[in-house]
């Protein structure tokens, strides 16, 4: 069952400590952003761009796992179960613009899409309305991190918004093929995301992997110059050590250039990240060691998993799987750094 009558459900006693949300009403003159704009497995709603909570009540008669993905195959709530006969509420903030993902890509369809998945799906009720005092975490990096728009290829910021609840949206200004020169240097890029930041949020900066020509000199300064562009418009800036690229030693390490982006002229980037993040009292998420351990400890054969090296022979890019691991560990330091409220997180 998809569509659950609502005059049914708002007169039925649910689940202990579950409480049924109403159909949407008119929002702004405009059409009911509620159950109405769903059929079988897919919800669109005719808003404008911004930010906007979706609260919905997942389950039917037997037991069902729904999961929720949007616009450009944003994860946006990971797969929920709901007991036979009971009702689950789960709500997140997503974020609404043109293009919908890479800022250099397609412009995608207008309004917000939704695509309702899972092993049994049951989405009994939605609505959806213009959030208020949102925070927003902006990610701009490459195309590890950006909303890849075809299956498989997955960066890690498109599954980071699956585990943040309500009162937090993930706005992914990542872009294939960017270095911290064209990342700068591009107006739809940092020259239109810098006008979005406001007080208090969150700007994470993952630039490396294309920086394949950049001396060091010019690399610190352009990390430095988007530090300082965030902090004029009073977000935080969050530096982040790129993910590894799958290239074993011999001796199953990857203690190598290649692996830990040291790009041609010797620049190692992570080790310059760290450096700015230390000296402009910047927070750091060390994603180059995480992810170094985490490979290693999977080795040769297990950490093919996390890359594309099945599909496309590629060590570089993530799959679907690797990016919600490596989101995973990104969201496990936005909490043990205080960067987010331990609250708003969504664990597991």
């Amino acid at each position: 069952m998809r569509r659950f009558n609502i005059a049914v459900l708002a007169a039925m006693t649910l689940t202990a400590g579950l409480t049924a949300v109403p159909a949407a009403q008119a929002h702004g003159g405009h059409a009911s952003l509620g159950i109405d704009n769903c059929t079988a497995n897919t919800c669109h709603f005719d808003v404008q761009p911004g930010t906007y909570d979706v609260e919905v009540v997942l389950g039917d008669d037997a037991e069902s796992s729904t999961g929720i993905s949007g616009e450009t195959r944003r994860a946006l709530l990971p797969e929920t179960v709901a007991p036979a006969g009971g009702r689950v509420v789960r709500s997140f903030t997503v974020d609404v613009r043109t293009p919908e993902g890479e800022p250099t890509g397609a412009v995608g369809t207008a309004g917000l899409d939704l695509a309702i998945g899972g092993s049994a799906p049951a989405l009994t009720d939605i609505r959806v309305s213009r959030a208020r005092h949102a925070r927003q975490v902006f990610l701009v990096g490459d195309s590890t991190v950006c909303d890849q728009p075809a299956d498989p290829y997955t960066g890690w910021g498109q599954q980071l918004p699956q585990y943040l609840r309500r009162g937090v949206s993930v706005a992914n200004y990542a872009d294939s093929g960017e270095s911290t020169v064209t990342y700068l240097g591009n107006p739809q890029l940092w020259a239109t995301v810098q006008p979005l930041i406001r007080h208090g949020d969150l700007v994470l900066v993952q630039l490396a992997h294309n920086d394949k020509t950049t001396d060091e000199a010019t690399y610190r300064a352009n990390l430095e110059t988007l530090v300082a562009g965030v902090r004029e418009k009073g977000g935080q800036p969050v530096l982040v050590t790129p993910i590894v690229r799958r290239w074993f030693n011999a001796d199953g390490t990857l203690n190598n250039g290649t692996a830990l982006l040291v790009n041609g002229l010797g620049v190692d980037h992570p080790a310059v990240i760290r450096s700015v993040a230390a000296a402009q009292e910047v927070p750091l998420i060390d994603l180059t060691a995480k992810t170094k351990a985490l490979v290693e400890s999977l080795g040769v054969e297990g950490s093919k998993a996390l890359y594309l090296y099945n599909e496309k022979r590629d060590n570089t890019h993530t799959s679907v799987y690797g990016a919600t691991v490596y989101a995973g560990l990104v969201r496990d330091e936005l909490v043990a750094r205080h960067l987010v409220p331990k609250g708003i997180v969504r664990v597991g």
